[in-house]
C-alpha cells in the first residue's frame, strides 16, 4: 500500500468513525426526546431542547455508581434532579436542585419505570458529553 493509500484508507475510516457518531448521536437524542414525554418530564418543560440548559442532572432514590448502579435505596424518594446555577445581586454563584420529575418510593418502582429512569438520565449525560464535545471544537477552530 502506498502512502497515498494509507492516507486515503485512513480518511475513510475516520469519516467512518464520524458517520457512526453522527448517527449515534442523533439516535440518542430521539431516544431521550421519547424518554422525556414516557417520564412526563414535558410537564414541567414544555421545550425539549430547555433540559440541555441544566450543568448537570443526578438522580436521587437509585444508585448510578459502578458499585451501586440500578441498586434502590429503601425508603428514599426517587426523582430526577437537575442542577443550575444562577449569579445572585452579590455577583455569587448560587446553586440550584430543581426536581424535573418525581416517582415516589424507590422500592414501589417497577423495573420498567427504573430502567426508563436509569436510561434518559444516562442519555442526558452522554448527549451533553457531546455538546461539550462541540463547544471545545469550536474554541480549538478559533485559534487557527
Amino acid at each position: 500500500m502506498t502512502h497515498i493509500e494509507r492516507i486515503n484508507f485512513l480518511l475513510e475510516q475516520l469519516d467512518d468513525k464520524l458517520k457512526n457518531t453522527l448517527s449515534l448521536r442523533e439516535k440518542n437524542l430521539e431516544k431521550i426526546q421519547k424518554l422525556f414525554k414516557t417520564l412526563r418530564l414535558d410537564k414541567k418543560h414544555a421545550n425539549f431542547t430547555s433540559i440541555f440548559n441544566y450543568q448537570a442532572i443526578n438522580l436521587a432514590g437509585i444508585g448510578l455508581k459502578n458499585e451501586d448502579f440500578g441498586e434502590i435505596r429503601e425508603g428514599k424518594y426517587v426523582q430526577i434532579i437537575a442542577i443550575a446555577s444562577e449569579i445572585n445581586n452579590n455577583g455569587e454563584k448560587i446553586i440550584k436542585n430543581l426536581s424535573l420529575g418525581y416517582y415516589g418510593k424507590a422500592e414501589k418502582l417497577s423495573q420498567k419505570e427504573k430502567g426508563n429512569i436509569i436510561e434518559f438520565v444516562l442519555r442526558w449525560r452522554y448527549e451533553k458529553t457531546f455538546q461539550h464535545s462541540d463547544y471545545y471544537q469550536q474554541l480549538l477552530e478559533k485559534l487557527h
